[in-house]
């Protein structure tokens, strides 16, 4: 791959297709997880209308009173990756573990409000949902919308395994208790002066932590990756309708020997309203796929050799996680 554009990859044949087109379209995506570190999926068994159905919920949770939205709130631990964080509680931070380090970045707040959710079956982190008489049904269409991401991203995990030459239920084998996260995402209307001072930001570079992340974004754009031959140059990755965006993670760039790229990616400002002079509300949905909590994880076979020897020791993905959001959320 040589053009500085994010690849988009048809899933429609990994379903029912023949061994050769499932591995074809598994070299796909290795191919591109390791030039790129992003890429587009389309025909990937999630219609679009569950996609807008999951935005427009979206909207109506964020819409909800500050008061209403508190009784679900994020709580003090950071690793307990759960519940509704309101406007500057999060602040995303690319590998500083410093304390003093993070409380001067965390002078200029990510304007965003998010709401995180996992698995309802697995008890090792309990979720926090608003009270069902604020908004029916919210909860229901969340785990609803989880489900259908799950069975999505053991097919992504299947086809990473076909690219990589494993057996095609390697890598589903550590990702057996489905313990991945949904995140809603607001970006309410933000002051064109803040953001261009530096006072506030959407999302500054970062790179995210766990195996992979399959994003769902609306129509506003303003996601950026850092392109692959030209660092520290972005380029657009607009909203395909219908489609999703997958980029690796830092767990499994970490678990190929660094074979697969965990790409620097960014939320710019939308479009400005000249009348208002203030940037158009953003929303999206990322689902964070992650290894079960205690699977101990040593570099994939095929990925180091004599010459290229291993450059990480094992490490659990509940170590891993917990690590990177504390950082997060200190």
């Amino acid at each position: 791959m040589t053009s500085d554009t994010v690849p988009l990859i048809d899933f429609a044949k990994f379903d029912d297709g023949s061994v050769e087109e499932r591995r074809r379209i598994g070299k796909q995506v290795v191919d591109a997880m390791t030039h790129v570190g992003f890429l587009y999926i389309i025909n990937h068994g999630i219609s679009q209308q569950d996609q807008e159905r999951m935005f427009q919920w979206s909207e109506t949770f964020f819409k909800l009173s500050e008061e209403q939205k508190s009784k679900c709130s994020h709580p003090e631990n950071g690793a307990h990756h759960r519940g509704w964080s309101h406007v500057g509680r999060e602040k995303v931070v690319q590998m500083v573990f410093d304390k003093s380090q993070i409380e001067e970045l965390r002078k200029k707040p990510d304007v965003k409000e998010s709401f995180d959710m996992g698995n309802e079956e697995n008890k090792e982190l309990a979720n926090f949902w608003p009270d069902q008489d604020d908004i029916p049904a919210f909860k229901e269409y969340c785990l609803y919308y989880y489900k259908l991401c799950t069975v999505l991203s053991k097919k992504v995990l299947r086809a990473i395994a076909l690219g990589m030459g494993l057996d095609e239920e390697f890598l589903t084998s550590y990702h057996t208790k489905s313990n991945n996260q949904l995140r809603l995402l607001h970006y309410p209307p933000t002051s064109t002066a803040d953001l261009k001072t530096g006072k506030s930001e959407r999302i500054a570079a970062h790179t995210d932590f766990g195996t992979f992340t399959m994003l769902l974004q609306d129509q506003c754009g303003g996601l950026q990756v850092e392109s692959p031959h030209d660092k520290g140059h972005f380029i657009s990755a607009p909203c395909i309708p219908g489609s999703l965006v997958i980029n690796t993670g830092d767990f499994l760039m970490r678990w190929s020997n660094d074979k697969l790229k965990s790409t620097l990616h960014r939320v710019t400002a939308p479009p400005i309203d000249s009348q208002t002079g203030m940037s158009k509300v953003r929303y999206s949905i990322p689902y964070f796929v992650a290894a079960d909590r205690d699977e101990l994880v040593d570099a994939l076979p095929g990925t180091f050799t004599e010459e290229n020897p291993k450059k990480y020791p094992p490490i659990t993905s509940g170590d891993y996680l917990a690590m990177r959001l504390n950082a997060t959320y200190t």
